[in-house]
């Protein structure tokens, strides 16, 4: 379980900067939104680990999925490694670390 906590810490910092990152780069105000609500829910998760287990798992696989839904295609679409390809791969590690949490006693 540690691992996973690790990671969906490490994950939503990550998700919280980039969000913060698309916002002064571009101005987007959608990019710190997503990324603040995304990051935020993904530290939640990591700190419902391990006393609330399905709780905690089940938010880092929602997020990781939903994050995995807007990435992956666009990824696939544009090519561009940051910040569409980064987020591809953080969000399918994500997917990855949260099953074999669950499947893990």
């Amino acid at each position: 379980m540690g691992a996973a906590k690790i990671y969906f810490i490490v994950f939503g910092i990550l998700t919280i900067a980039g969000g913060v990152i698309g916002y002064v780069k571009a101005g987007s105000m959608p990019s710190i939104i997503a990324g603040s609500i995304s990051g935020i829910l993904l530290l939640v998760a990591a700190f419902l680990l391990p006393d609330h287990r399905v709780a905690g798992l089940a938010t880092g696989l929602i997020i990781s999925l939903l994050l995995a839904g807007q990435f992956i295609p666009k990824f696939i679409r544009t090519g561009k490694a940051m910040p569409a390809g980064m987020m591809s791969i953080l969000s399918a590690i994500g997917i990855i670390m949260a099953i074999v949490a669950w499947t893990k006693k």
